[in-house]
């Protein structure tokens, strides 16, 4: 049940020490005004879509020849020397379209890093397999499946959509939001943090485990402990209802429990990386259900406690090892997805934990200061925001989220 490697170079500690400063920026174009304040070659810019108009280059992928078009946002300078970029985005592919998303950085000293690739994606897999390129390791920074490094620090950076059709067609891919989270943080976990605005709130986000789908589909994952990220996207969505169509995954054998984790799973499948747990694939997954999804980092559960008040669940990433986690289904993990569907009277964390063998054991509640320490050092309090139009965001903090 790994996720992105991201989380896979940085060590942890079980120990709080004293506060130090995590630096988080979150930052996003996702209207009108925002998408047409990018430059564009080849986009047109209307009711808060990017959308391809006129071919603006010809390039292959594979043996097919596509026509392109680009969209670039303006430089974004967070306030600090950011060492990890995460992007994510909101698109649609019809047909044989793809999307690809790029960042370039700038350091201290004014030089540039090249355009790297952090994915090529399109909501089915007929003609486009989805992809990461982890490496591009050759200047400032590198690749690491769905996370840009840059061990020096960077300033600023900048996203590029490229949006692709297969030549000769008519078809128009678009996106409608594109943003990244650029972070700078400790790897050591702060002082557990107070409860805050949402003790005894818990929302009622329905229950999947992944493991019931031990050896489904070996070609996207073989289910069961690979399946952790897609299977808890699934409850977020389930939650709003808006699971896709029956009709969608029609080809998942009959007596499959969940099938709708099956098509998520597939939906997610990062063919480089060869897992369903990049992050900004589950949130692209899910936008177009749902309506909005992101990926970024928070600080502490006192922030994540301002969503579930809001009514919004997260799906955070944790780690942790032997003895960590009480109550736990699994002992350890290197990368796990769940959802944190609320709290308790006292501040401790109620989460569906989709490792669970069934339905049934699915809902825990882990004590805050653990679930902090497995949450914040490795991933760096990375959650994946799914939401529908009902849920409006709650007001950022200083510094965003």
């Amino acid at each position: 049940m790994t996720t992105g490697t991201a989380e896979t170079d940085v060590a942890t500690t079980a120990t709080p020490v004293a506060a130090q400063a995590r630096r988080i920026d979150y930052h996003q174009w996702d209207s009108t005004a925002e998408l047409a304040a990018g430059r564009s070659y080849g986009v047109t810019v209307a009711n808060g879509r990017a959308a391809f108009t006129t071919s603006a280059a010809r390039r292959k992928v594979g043996r097919t020849t596509y026509e392109t078009a680009k969209w670039e946002s303006g430089w974004v300078s967070p306030g600090f020397a950011f060492t990890q970029l995460v992007p994510s985005w909101s698109a649609v592919t019809p047909a044989d379209s793809f999307v690809e998303v790029r960042v370039r950085g700038r350091n201290a000293a004014g030089t540039l890093s090249s355009w790297d690739l952090m994915g090529r994606w399109a909501l089915w897999d007929t003609y486009t397999k989805r992809t990461t390129d982890s490496g591009q390791a050759d200047d400032l920074a590198s690749v690491d499946v769905d996370t840009w490094k840059a061990a020096a620090g960077l300033t600023s950076w900048q996203v590029r959509v490229v949006l692709g059709r297969r030549a000769g067609t008519t078809v128009r891919p678009s996106f409608d939001t594109v943003g990244a989270v650029a972070s700078s943080l400790p790897t050591t976990a702060p002082a557990t943090s107070a409860p805050g605005v949402a003790r005894g709130v818990v929302l009622d986000v329905p229950r999947y485990s992944q493991m019931v789908h031990r050896g489904h589909f070996p070609q996207w994952g073989n289910g069961g402990e690979a399946w952790c990220s897609p299977t808890s996207t699934s409850m977020v969505l389930g939650y709003y209802e808006k699971l896709p169509r029956a009709a969608s995954y029609n080809w998942v054998p009959s007596g499959h429990t969940d099938p709708w984790v099956d098509y998520a799973a597939r939906m997610t499948y990062d063919h480089d990386y060869d897992g369903t747990g990049n992050w900004p694939f589950n949130t692209a997954y899910a936008a177009p259900l749902a309506g909005k999804a992101f990926v970024t980092r928070l600080r502490d559960l006192r922030e994540a406690e301002r969503f579930i008040k809001a009514g919004i669940p997260l799906v955070a990433s944790v780690t942790f090892g032997s003895g960590e986690l009480d109550g736990a289904p699994i002992s350890s993990t290197a990368g796990h997805l769940l959802v944190i569907a609320g709290f308790t009277d006292d501040g401790d964390v109620v989460v569906n934990d989709p490792a669970a063998s069934t339905r049934a054991g699915v809902r825990r509640t882990y004590d805050r200061g653990q679930f902090e320490r497995a949450w914040l050092p490795r991933s760096g309090g990375l959650v994946y925001v799914i939401r529908d139009a009902a849920h409006p965001l709650p007001k950022r903090s200083p510094g965003n989220w």
